[in-house]
């Protein structure tokens, strides 16, 4: 049981990428309300393959602006990617309508249940929408997104953003969206806040998570005047660009932004470690001869004379986009009409390694958002709506580090999750109870990931005790290794200098290669509950895993007969 609880409500909740992202940073975020509706279409796929993976309690299939605010639960926290089709990269932005069309007026709605929960709403608030939210709409940059920071400010939130590109942080697809996060005034976390400036650029919960180099003379510092009705019809007005930049706060109307230039060192994601083998895909994805040439055209470049309906003629062009698409580096941008076999311009195109074109399946397109493999199957969806549902969908890694950051600033201690991003929520029956019984579990070659080894630098091989060795038997991305009383840990080792991790089994010796992400001190109930007893404080080693050496091999132990501080170069050469 999670000493902690942040209570969550989960708005457009599709099939539950922020869900999924939370309990993949802390067991503390508890999702005890969610709605999800699409008023598009009368099958509800979305909803009932988030109902099949988390069950039925607090959901709402029910168009959110005739749910009455008493009927949300009161919560913490309150997260969601609200709808943006008006301004989104399907669409050009000079088309677009901004937060004032069909789908734009949805942000209302969250504003309308903060508003109406006074007292108590949520200290804490975190959403996602497009990139050109910041610059949003043509006629009037930026207008949108001060419209929605001015609504925050008058309900007392400090709010931060940042445009974040999952492929800046070794994710496996390029896709850019604008995350925001806020924090009620007497909250802890915005009680943190000393410079504005500062918390942008190094000590902020965005920042903390993904950090950044700000770009030289781009500081944009602004008031936000007005009535909401006033910035609606003044802000920016007759200006060329946005004083938005991509990395922001906003405190009291005070608005302080810069421009983000990602830094990054760690592993890397590409489509080709997201495939399938070959032999696992339906031959239905498969390109034929005679259709492979529609599929060139569509992705090449093109000129073409047309007609406007005031009766000009004028010349389309569009460059070309490489065919097929590459496979050492991340994804393109996944859009909605990723699915279906017809050719198109978007669709990602990979060729295998027999030379065949073919089309991504669905358990790609999860990978390629970091949802859990198979997320979203379910006998009633088909495979052109699981393409269209990841299409909606945001990136769960980004979600899981910023959950992670928000949870250390609220408690000032690390957070600990037993659902991992990558870990299938079991299915539930929701409409028979046999439902799922004829499923047939999928096996295929698990994702992989892009990195360099460097023998020079130093790894630590640790001792698994016998409780924890069928832990560490399991080629899982993510591990937490505890070493024993942490004034047992030698004191001729330098924490500073590891760089990489190795397990060692006794009677078997080691195998499988870890990068340490983070050491820290913490104890061993964060995972064992059951030994509440020991609190001990522990060195907690955060682990992700790399790869596994073809065999196990035995090694002589030094320190205690626990552990041996080497370099990656003696036990690879060995």
């Amino acid at each position: 049981m999670a000493k902690h609880r942040i209570k969550v409500v989960e708005l457009f909740a599709g099939v539950g990428g922020f869900r999924i992202g939370l309990e993949g940073a802390s067991d503390a975020y508890e999702t005890i309300w969610n709605n999800q509706w699409e008023p598009s279409t009368q099958h509800q796929d979305a909803s009932i393959v988030y109902q099949a993976r988390f069950g039925t309690k607090g959901h709402s299939n029910k168009d959110i602006n005739l749910v009455p605010t008493n009927e949300i639960p009161d919560h913490d926290l309150i997260v969601g990617g609200f709808p943006c089709q008006d301004y989104s990269v399907a669409a050009t932005l000079s088309k677009s309508g901004g937060i004032e069309g069909k789908k734009g007026v949805l942000w209302w709605q969250i504003y309308r249940i903060l508003n109406e929960k006074g007292k108590k709403r949520p200290q804490y608030i975190f959403f996602e929408n497009v990139d050109r939210l910041l610059n949003s709409p043509a006629t009037q940059r930026g207008r949108d997104f001060a419209i929605i920071l001015a609504s925050l400010a008058d309900l007392g939130y400090v709010v931060e953003w940042r445009i974040i590109n999952a492929a800046d942080y070794g994710m496996p697809q390029r896709r850019r969206r604008t995350y925001i996060v806020g924090y009620q005034k007497e909250s802890v976390v915005a009680n943190k806040i000393e410079q504005m400036e500062d918390w942008v650029k190094f000590d902020g919960v965005l920042a903390q998570a993904f950090p950044f180099r700000a770009k030289d003379e781009s500081v944009s510092a602004f008031n936000i005047h007005g009535t909401i009705q006033e910035v609606s019809a003044n802000f920016n007005k007759g200006k060329k660009d946005s004083p938005f930049g991509n990395a922001g706060i906003m405190r009291d109307r005070h608005v302080y932004s810069v421009e983000a230039n990602p830094v990054y060192e760690g592993t890397i994601q590409t489509l080709g470690d997201n495939l399938v083998d070959e032999d696992f895909v339906p031959e239905e994805f498969f390109i034929s001869e005679e259709e492979l040439p529609k599929w060139q055209y569509e992705k090449g470049a093109k000129k073409i004379k047309r007609v406007s309906k005031e009766g000009f003629e004028y010349v389309f062009s569009e460059g070309g986009m490489a065919f097929p698409d590459y496979l050492d580096r991340p994804s393109r941008t996944m859009i909605t009409g990723e699915g279906g076999n017809a050719p198109s311009r978007f669709k990602h195109v990979v060729q295998t390694p027999s030379g065949r074109y073919r089309r991504l399946i669905p358990i790609e397109l999860e990978r390629l958002n970091m949802f859990p493999d198979n997320h979203t199957y379910h006998p009633e969806v088909s495979d052109g709506r699981r393409a269209f549902l990841m299409g909606n969908a945001l990136v769960c890694g980004i979600v899981q580090e910023i959950g992670k950051s928000l949870y250390r600033f609220i408690y000032d201690e690390a957070p600990v999750s037993t659902h991992p991003i990558h870990l299938q929520r079991n299915p539930r029956p929701v409409l028979t109870l046999d439902l799922f019984a004829d499923e047939k579990e999928l096996v295929v070659n698990k994702p992989k990931k892009t990195y360099k080894l460097d023998s020079t630098k130093r790894l630590l091989i640790g001792l698994v005790k016998k409780d924890n060795e069928e832990y560490f038997l399991n080629q899982e991305p993510s591990k937490l290794y505890y070493t024993g009383n942490v004034g047992l840990f030698p004191s001729t080792i330098a924490l500073n200098k590891l760089y990489y991790f190795m397990p060692h089994i006794k009677g078997k010796g080691i195998r499988d290669l870890y990068l340490i992400k983070i050491v820290r001190v913490g104890s061993k109930t964060e995972i064992h509950p059951e030994v509440e007893d020991d609190k001990a404080p522990r060195l907690v080693f955060e682990l992700e895993y790399l790869e596994s050496l073809p065999e196990y091999k035995m090694i002589s132990l030094n320190f205690q007969h626990a552990f041996t501080d080497t370099f990656l170069g003696r036990v690879l050469n060995r």
